[in-house]
């Protein structure tokens, strides 16, 4: 990867598959891609996490695998794919295929997981933070190793994407495993975390300051936070957006203030 200060501002949009139709979503894929963002993410839950949480949802992967087909230049993926709801082995080939229909486009964004409701009503075992952590610590080199000896190989070897904050356990591997890092949270947060991810960087021996773009979740208009995350050290920056409507409005300034900087 390229280094911090020569890798270009990216600008990316989650649409949050809940509370929508279908076709709704469809459409907001088309209309994202048409604005100029260069990711189109969802997110890997079974229920809606506001709003009525018993309201209408879709499932991630299947939803990947048709916005593979239907876009023709944007990356897509997951923010994030929860680790313990698939056979990690399994996740790859899925990734395999995906990154296949896609023409080389997917980023594989993969988490810890943390939302109970998900485990305990598809019947998985939530478990422990640390036991999360320990099973996304034993997944992710099976996710590699499955990837590369697939037939037919991955067209590239696909970014890894890794979501989460936690200091001792979670930034180490992402020190150890991830292309890209998702943090959450403000400038500050990021710019501290950041470092603690370099020092772990460096016990593993992977220069992360170079070799791992920085991932944020931004709100409102980008005179307000733009500047300030970009020096924090992302160039990586999600407008997560919500069902039936999809309002792109505020993507569409991030838009434009990403091509102004170029």
């Amino acid at each position: 990867m390229t280094s911090p200060d020569a890798r270009p501002v990216r600008i990316a949009v989650q649409l949050q598959p809940q509370h929508a139709d279908y076709t709704n979503i469809r459409d907001a894929v088309l209309r994202a891609e048409d604005l100029g963002v260069d990711v189109v993410f969802n997110w890997d839950h079974f229920y809606p996490l506001s709003g009525d949480l018993d309201g209408k949802h879709f499932e991630c992967w299947t939803m990947l695998g048709a916005w593979a087909e239907q876009t023709e230049r944007v990356e897509i993926g997951a923010l994030v794919t929860g680790n313990g709801y698939r056979n990690p082995d399994l996740l790859a080939d899925m990734a395999r295929t995906v990154d296949h229909i896609s023409g080389g486009r997917l980023i594989l964004g993969i988490g810890a997981g943390w939302n109970q409701k998900d485990y305990d009503h598809f019947g998985y075992d939530f478990g422990t933070a640390g036991s999360r952590i320990a099973a996304l610590a034993e997944a992710l080199p099976r996710i590699r190793r499955r990837a590369a000896i697939g037939n037919p190989a991955p067209t590239r070897e696909i970014p890894l994407l890794i979501g989460g904050g936690g200091e001792k356990k979670m930034l180490r591997l992402v020190a150890e495993h991830a292309d890209i890092w998702h943090s959450f949270g403000d400038a500050a947060t990021l710019r501290r975390k950041s470092a603690i991810l370099d020092d772990h960087g460096a016990d593993v021996g992977r220069d992360t300051a170079t070799l791992v773009e920085r991932s944020v979740g931004v709100q409102g208009p980008p005179a307000e936070t733009g500047e300030e995350i970009l020096a924090a050290g992302a160039t990586l920056l999600t407008i997560g957006v919500d069902g039936p409507d999809y309002d792109l409005s505020t993507a569409a300034q991030w838009v434009a203030w990403r091509d102004e900087r170029r």
